[in-house]
């Protein structure tokens, strides 16, 4: 209880400072969203209970309608993450992450920088179609294993949760942000990137980090000091390798999806659809690998995130505070454009520190598509780089899943992590802002 009455005091103080500034309706919306944000942090509540409270309190308190907060939770972009979901509970289902795993760490050398940046483009890959909790979990035991010197524990333990946020931006499912900024751009009639056109934006933004975090993380480590591992690579068996091909074919069809303008037109397919259909052929006999019971292990409160976010984005926009907003802020569009992308990965960077990344990514994205309106195609890059952003937060525990993760191992100390957190964040806003200036 205590937990819940911190939140709904933090939505009081809101409230009371909002009111001075905007109307009483968007001085509610703005406490009820604080509230949230405070009970996503502090666990007071799971995670899917407060995921799904939008849909009480916005009628109930004059903000949207039932029927308009309702079919935020089905959106039809949640479907191509429940599709790819079920394709990432069969990999782990058969142990096939395993096999990745051990073939990635087999091409760095048995150094403290090599395993720092195995650990750290292993977890980015894996975490780029899997869950980046779920990925840095299952490598948090080797981190801890691997040496007994403190300090280079701590770094291999940053390069595992680092890692896994840096490959997060590399897929639209990678992470909930990207699925966000995808609805809401299909509900606001923009046609966004598709699955292989956003890999291909983002791949020299991760690639940057990948190489730039993890060098930062090996400075002054002492090689002598990790352990031998084990680098045998473990043998595919039928059903692995009847996976494997299933997971290339889905490879090859979203690639020959893609449009490549203005050579190639792409199938026109909907990768929606690809992608559940892919996950459906998960459940088949002698070709797919689940049962319904494997189900279970569906992330359902993220699924209910999702309808959270995209109700909080909806919220913003139809009661007008996403415009009044932008409005007070008007002097960000008279900027530079590289400036203007570069103060805006920065606020989004830092803010996304102290607060769930996918609710300020749900209240950031309809404030920015006001700028965005008259930009033109600039408007899509501004979102991007804020969404991108929101992923690149290093400094505190409660920032990231991952973040959090490795805390959990008491071995790193807040002040260690926020110390080369503010580092790679401010690398990230540079490398997040260079890249949509010049490249998107």
């Amino acid at each position: 209880m205590k937990g819940i009455g911190i939140a709904l005091s933090i939505g009081l103080l809101f409230f009371l400072l909002a009111f001075a500034f905007f109307t009483p309706q968007h001085a509610l919306l703005i406490a009820i969203v604080a509230m949230l944000v405070t009970l996503w942090t502090n666990g007071a509540l799971p995670l899917g209970v407060v995921s799904l409270l939008p849909i009480i309190l916005f009628p109930a308190l004059g903000i949207l309608d039932v029927k308009a907060v309702a079919p935020n939770y089905s959106k039809t972009i949640i479907f191509l993450f429940i599709g790819g979901f079920m394709m990432a509970i069969a990999v782990e289902k058969i142990g096939l992450h395993k096999y990745f795993s051990a073939k990635l760490l087999s091409f760095f050398p048995n150094t403290a920088t090599g395993i720092i940046y195995a650990l750290a483009i292993t977890a980015a890959l894996l975490s780029a179609v899997l869950s980046n909790t779920t990925i840095t979990l299952m490598l948090l035991p080797i981190g801890l294993y691997l040496t007994e010197n403190t300090k280079l524990k701590v770094r291999f333990l940053l390069a595992i949760a680092y890692g896994a946020s840096i490959g997060g931006i590399i897929t639209p499912i990678g992470t909930p942000p990207n699925m966000l900024l995808l609805g809401f751009l299909e509900e606001h009639g923009i046609n966004g990137p598709s699955f292989g056109k956003w890999i291909l934006l983002v791949a020299p933004v991760a690639a940057t980090m990948l190489l730039a975090v993890p060098w930062i993380l090996s400075r002054s480590v002492k090689n002598e000091s990790v352990h031998e591992i084990d680098r045998s690579i473990p043998l595919l068996d039928a059903t692995q390798k009847r996976l494997v091909y299933i997971l290339v074919a889905l490879a090859v069809l979203l690639l020959i999806n893609t449009p490549v303008k203005p050579w190639y037109p792409g199938l026109g397919l909907n990768e929606k659809l690809i992608l559940l259909g892919f996950g459906l052929l998960m459940f088949f006999p002698k070709i797919g690998f689940l049962t319904w019971e494997d189900t279970r292990d569906l992330p359902y409160e993220i699924i209910f995130l999702f309808g959270a976010g995209f109700s909080i984005a909806a919220a913003f926009t139809k009661t007008g505070l996403a415009a009044e907003i932008a409005h007070k802020i008007a002097f960000i569009s008279h900027m530079p454009f590289f400036w203007m992308l570069l103060l805006v990965a920065l606020f989004v960077s830092f803010s996304t520190e102290v607060t769930s990344n996918t609710a300020l990514t749900s209240i950031a994205l309809p404030v920015f598509y006001e700028f965005a309106q008259n930009m033109g195609h600039n408007g899509i890059v501004l979102m991007m780089v804020a969404t991108i952003a929101a992923s690149y937060a290093f400094m505190l525990p409660i920032a990231t899943p991952p973040n959090a993760i490795v805390m959990s191992s008491r071995v790193i100390k807040v002040k260690e992590m926020a110390k080369v957190g503010v580092i790679a964040n401010f690398i990230g806003i540079f490398v997040v802002a260079v890249v949509g200036y010049l490249l998107w």
